[in-house]
């Protein structure tokens, strides 16, 4: 297990879309993995969450959305700043993923938000991932 706890979750929900009959994943609840789960359950990406007590850890628990309910055929993350390259960026040159059907997160001064929300505050910052 790797200390990077994005591409953690990245990969746990990666290989959940990949098997469908199970779609739940189970990661350790830190403030950057509630706040990601966050916006992809706001995006539709998830289901639902729930917190989770194990062995005095606390995880999370999310269940994927199906493939008959979603539109998406499968859900594609990019992992993009990485802990050996940080890739930043001002409001005005964040990308927009498909022109717009995509959502980048990025963790600003004011938090973790999506390019949405990064561009209406006018703050730049970290891109973190892509998923689309």
């Amino acid at each position: 297990m790797s200390r990077d706890i994005i591409a953690n979750l990245i990969t746990s929900i990666r290989n959940a879309d990949m098997h469908p009959p199970k779609g739940r994943i189970q990661i350790v609840s830190t403030n950057i993995t509630n706040n990601i789960v966050k916006i992809l359950l706001q995006e539709g990406f998830i289901e639902n969450i729930r917190k989770h007590k194990e062995r005095q850890k606390n995880f999370l628990v999310s269940t994927l959305q199906h493939r008959k309910t979603r539109k998406r055929k499968k859900i594609i993350l990019k992992r993009i700043s990485r802990s050996g390259i940080r890739i930043y960026s001002n409001y005005q040159q964040i990308p927009k993923i498909l022109g717009g059907l995509g959502v980048a997160i990025i963790s600003t001064s004011k938090g973790i938000m999506t390019d949405r929300e990064a561009r209406l505050q006018r703050m730049g910052g970290e891109i973190l991932c892509y998923i689309w």
